[in-house]
């Protein structure tokens, strides 16, 4: 679907100015119009840039011409935010991907196509750390992670990309290049614009680097799976956690619906004697002694709330295989239908039952399974409401589930999105959570920072019912992991 042709005009400018630099070819294009939820708009050109005055060229071409851009990395966003919604030009980003680690003062110095997983593992070999932990760390880049502002399985314990980001670099929309705080540990000089782009889902500059802060490597580790008979149980070992003063480094929730989904999806149970229970992925990290005792009272606490069944890990390998069964839950959802609204919604710990009853009255009463895994330990569920997309009366069920669910979680004083942004996806849903007044102000200062709105047009303001779009059947990179 294309919605807006920048002339040829324009694109003819382009390609004198950076040659090679710019593909219009079909299978490229096609590859940088969507992102993992699937929703296909295709670009006139995608443009990977070799240099920064690369990119501040395309920025003040795309002024001049009024030309959409829409940033992109790997692409595993999860809200459409980087869908080429309004056609124009795709900048990727994704070979801007060099790694510096300054392991004298723990700072790392990555540009924004820098993967996750690569970041972590730079970090590590030099006795460093680096937490923020989307399921997608093996593709998702630090410029992504910078634009929804990612969290992860760590972020109970220890936040998300915006408590890691010292300072950023990159481009305003009208091309001049700007620098927002510094590689210092304090910096309070003039308004912090840094963390007004944290968040802003390309929609206010271009990110093109990034210092971030890492910390002293964990010594001790211990991971388990724990088996519960049901969802009840299983958050009330959470609740439990809480009051006990135990923050793990990670805890994650998965329903009986997600966890039929995943062993669907693998092709064999978690525990084979109990398939379909409610699960909790849990780790605990810090010194040895603190974490045996840790472990001691946690499983006290699992006794206690009727536990089924347990498998533990220390070692990496293990602890992967355990963490697999958690990173494979969203790829497993398409067992129950080819269109997914997976709602990043979040809920404080005292209304975290209350939230997963509430996605089970919407499963009776819509007919649609609505399978929900997520970050227990902060409250950021993914709630995922499955349906057939040629389904006139699935599609219908949907819409309905998804505005109830949305008001439901307002309602339990909650938020839309915890990590994935608003992009495409929550858009109908932004004036739930924000008074007029409130847009009327980020309007103001996307108008200040982007006149033209070239920068990810059409996103967060402009209410997309994504039910009425039919999701594009592609495989992507991380659907094989």
């Amino acid at each position: 679907m294309r919605y807006h042709s920048p002339n040829k005009q324009a694109l003819r400018a382009l390609k004198r100015k950076l040659g090679a630099m710019v593909s219009t070819d079909e299978a490229v294009c096609f590859k940088a119009s969507l992102d993992n939820a699937r929703l296909s708009f295709m670009p006139d050109a995608v443009v990977h840039p070799e240099s920064e005055a690369a990119i501040e060229s395309l920025l003040k071409l795309a002024n001049q011409y009024r030309v959409p851009v829409t940033t992109r990395g790997a692409g595993s966003a999860a809200t459409g935010a980087t869908s080429p919604v309004r056609g124009g030009w795709v900048l990727d980003l994704s070979r801007q991907n060099k790694i510096r680690i300054d392991a004298l003062s723990g700072f790392a110095y990555v540009q924004a196509g820098a993967r996750i997983a690569a970041i972590q593992s730079a970090a590590e070999k030099r006795g460093w750390f680096y937490p923020p932990d989307p399921s997608s760390l093996k593709f998702s880049t630090i410029g992504g992670n910078v634009a929804c502002n990612a969290g992860g399985m760590r972020g109970a314990k220890y936040g998300v990309t915006r408590d890691y980001v010292y300072a950023l670099e990159g481009f305003l929309a009208n091309g001049a290049q700007v620098r927002w705080a510094a590689d210092l540990k304090k910096f309070t000089s003039g308004y912090n614009i840094r963390d007004l782009m944290i968040g802003s889902e390309g929609t206010l500059g271009v990110v093109t680097n990034v210092v971030l802060k890492l910390i002293p490597a964990v010594p001790d580790r211990w991971t388990a799976l724990v088996a519960f008979k049901n969802e009840v149980d299983a958050l009330q070992v959470v609740k439990a956690m809480a009051r006990e003063r135990i923050v793990a480094a990670i805890l994650e929730f998965l329903d009986r619906q997600t966890v039929y989904c995943t062993e669907q999806f693998a092709g064999s149970p978690i525990f084979s004697e109990y398939p379909n229970c409610s699960l909790l992925l849990v780790e605990l990290d810090g010194y040895a002694e603190q974490v045996n005792e840790d472990r001691e009272r946690l499983f006290e606490i699992f006794k206690k709330k009727r536990f089924l069944d347990y498998r533990e890990a220390t070692d990496p390998k293990e602890m992967e295989a355990l963490w697999q069964v958690r990173r494979r839950c969203s790829q497993a959802m398409f067992q129950l239908g080819d269109g997914k609204l997976n709602e990043d919604i979040v809920v404080p710990l005292k209304n975290q039952i209350a939230l997963l009853r509430y996605t089970l009255q919407l499963k009776r009463e819509t007919g649609l399974a609505t399978p929900t895994f997520g970050h227990a330990g902060d409250g950021n569920f993914h709630v995922n409401i499955m349906y057939h997309s040629k389904d006139k009366g699935h599609v219908r069920k949907a819409q309905k589930a998804v505005k109830a669910l949305m008001q439901k979680v307002i309602q339990l004083g909650g938020a839309i999105t915890g990590e994935h942004g608003i992009g495409l996806a929550k858009s109908p849903f932004l004036r739930l959570q924000h008074s007029a007044a409130e847009i009327d102000a980020m309007r103001a200062i996307k108008k200040a920072l982007d006149p033209n709105n070239i920068l990810n047009p059409g996103k967060i303001f402009e209410p997309f019912e994504v039910w009425r779009h039919s999701p594009v059947n592609v495989q992507l990179p991380w659907d094989k992991c």
